[in-house]
């Protein structure tokens, strides 16, 4: 049996048909005979176990996967590899099929947080993609690892020149700025003031920080004066 077919027996295996029935909701786009649904706790536990087997290597190259829940274990095992290069590989590697949010979202490499000079040409590359998904990932990574430690406005500017007529690259800019907006507050106003994002993905933006605990009440009710009308 290929290792693939005995992951997968062990994923029906957690499968919970409510909770499938649960993220089928949520993903519109992703047929709901393709989701299993196995809860991420579960597949954690799974990745981290496989990891240390012999047989990751041959799932992670069994690219394309049947199964939803296959492209997130797949991900979660890429987020417990500790050797960069491998990490940015086998990333690289999977993003060209990811076609959701969630999967996309999942994918963080504990080999990133320890090596941001290399991570920063790779994100480089992720942004410059035509693939929506790709360049989600680039917007994610520059919010999850260069808006606190060494902040530098460059990142700003960076996630300000993406343009996309994809909904999920617009909504993870507007997060983005909404992230920005909480932690590093006098440098990302100026984007909003003077509109450098476009009208969707700056009311959006401002949406989300009105709606954030992290954002005082003063602070919101001035970001609300700067919406654009669409």
């Amino acid at each position: 049996m290929h290792i693939t077919d005995a992951i997968r027996e062990r994923l029906f295996a957690l499968s919970d048909s409510s909770y499938a029935d649960f993220q089928s909701r949520l993903m519109p786009g992703i047929d709901r005979s393709r989701i299993i649904g196995v809860r991420t706790p579960d597949l954690r536990r799974l990745a981290k176990e496989l990891r240390r087997t012999d047989g990751a290597d041959a799932f992670l190259d069994d690219l394309p996967h049947a199964f939803y829940d296959e492209y997130n274990l797949h991900g979660f095992i890429i987020s417990e590899i500790k050797d960069y290069s491998e990490a940015a590989a086998r990333v690289d590697a999977l993003l060209p099929y990811v076609d959701n949010w969630a999967t996309c979202d999942l994918l963080s490499p504990k080999a990133f947080f320890k090596h941001r000079d290399q991570l920063e040409t790779d994100v480089l590359r992720w942004l410059a993609s035509d693939h929506p998904f790709t360049i989600r990932f680039g917007l994610e990574m520059i919010q999850t690892h260069f808006l606190d430690k060494d902040f530098d406005v460059k990142w700003l500017d960076r996630a300000a020149a993406v343009r996309s007529g994809e909904y999920y690259v617009n909504m993870m800019q507007a997060w983005f700025f909404t992230t920005a907006l909480t932690k590093q507050w006098d440098s990302a106003l100026p984007y909003i003031v003077q509109n450098r994002l476009d009208v969707w993905a700056h009311n959006k933006a401002i949406q989300k920080a009105a709606e954030s605990r992290c954002i005082s009440n003063g602070r919101k009710a001035y970001l609300k004066t700067l919406k654009r009308k669409e």
